[in-house]
């Protein structure tokens, strides 16, 4: 079963930086996409970027390209999301998925398993 634990969240100033960590486990992972989605309150959860883990290949929301970057370490099996220039607008409940199939990176319905999520609040 694959375990996904985020962190990293906080509370910042618009135009401030942070890094989310989500350390995955219970599978090997060489097949998988693994992606960052978020929730704000009152809506849907929304695609924010993905990364296939064999290959590297990266997806972005328009939304966030240009400002976040996805990366992931094989050693320790660990998904990055770097948020630079940040915005009130993306102030969120962020979440890790696993996407074993490892196909359609941008739709959340593909993914099966899901961290407990971390908060990210950008204050103005």
């Amino acid at each position: 079963q694959v375990q996904l634990v985020e962190s990293g969240g906080g509370l910042v100033q618009a135009g401030g930086s942070l890094r989310l960590s989500c350390a995955a486990s219970g599978r090997t992972f060489s097949s998988y996409t693994m992606g960052w989605f978020r929730q704000a309150p009152g809506k849907e959860r929304e695609f924010v970027a993905a990364i296939r883990w064999r290959g590297g290949n990266t997806y972005y929301s328009d939304s966030v390209k240009g400002r976040f970057t996805i990366s992931r370490t094989n050693a320790d099996n660990t998904v990055y999301l770097q948020m630079n220039s940040l915005k009130p607008e993306d102030t969120a409940i962020y979440y890790c998925g696993a996407n074993s199939n490892g196909i359609y990176p941008y739709h959340r319905y593909y993914y099966d398993g899901w961290g407990q999520g971390t908060q990210v609040t950008v204050s103005s």
